[in-house]
C-alpha cells in the first residue's frame, strides 16, 4: 500500500503537479521525487500507478522534465529554458491515425521511460496554448507551489486559500492591529 500523498496542493495539470513534487512548509524544503517510494507516491495519486513504473530511470527523466519546466515558468522566453524543453520533447513523437472512431494519434518513445516526463512537458504546451496567463505560483513568499488559476476573473493568488491565503491574511490582521496599538 502506498503512503498518502504529503503535499498541500495536488490535482493540477500534470506539468504543474509535477512542478509541485518541491515544496516548501515552515521554511523547510521537501521533495517528493527524492526517493522511488515518493515517486510512487505520486504516481498513485495521479492514477498512473499501473501505466508507469517507478524506476530510477523514470524518476531521472521526470527531475529533468520538472527542471526544465520550472526553467520555462521562471524565465518566460529564455532560450535555454525553451532548449531545455525541447530537449525533453523531442525524447517522443506523435503518429497521427485513422481510427474506426474517427482521427488519433499514437505517441512513440525510443526509451520508455521518457514517456511521463514527454506527456508533463507536452501539458506545459498546451498550457502556454490555452491559458498562458493564468499559470501562476502562489503570492505567499515562502510558498513555492504552482497552480492554474481557474477562478472565474482570474485573480487567484494562493495555492490555498486555506493555508497560505490565510497566513497572508493574518499577517496583515496583526500588521494593522499593531500599527494601531503603537499610536498614541
Amino acid at each position: 500500500m502506498t503512503r498518502p500523498d504529503p503535499r498541500p496542493l495536488v490535482g493540477e495539470p500534470l506539468a504543474l503537479d509535477l512542478l509541485n513534487t518541491r515544496w516548501k512548509t515552515e521554511n523547510q524544503d521537501h521533495d517528493l521525487l527524492d526517493s522511488l517510494d515518493g515517486l510512487r507516491v505520486w504516481l498513485s495519486g495521479r492514477g498512473l500507478a499501473g501505466r508507469f513504473t517507478a524506476d530510477g530511470a523514470t524518476r531521472d527523466a521526470l527531475l529533468d522534465a520538472r527542471a526544465a519546466i520550472a526553467a520555462c515558468v521562471d524565465t518566460p522566453g529564455s532560450p535555454a529554458a525553451a532548449a531545455a524543453l525541447n530537449d525533453i520533447l523531442e525524447r517522443g513523437r506523435i503518429t497521427p491515425l485513422l481510427t474506426a472512431q474517427g482521427p488519433g494519434e499514437r505517441t512513440e518513445f525510443e526509451v520508455p521511460s521518457w514517456e511521463l516526463a514527454w506527456a508533463a512537458a507536452r501539458d506545459y504546451l498546451r498550457l502556454l496554448d490555452t491559458a498562458p496567463d493564468r499559470i501562476r505560483q502562489c503570492a505567499q513568499p515562502d510558498c513555492i507551489t504552482h497552480f492554474l488559476d481557474t477562478s472565474r476573473n482570474g485573480t487567484r493568488r494562493w495555492c490555498s486559500m486555506a493555508a497560505c491565503g490565510n497566513r497572508a491574511k493574518a499577517a496583515r490582521h496583526y500588521a494593522r492591529s499593531r500599527h494601531t496599538a503603537d499610536r498614541p
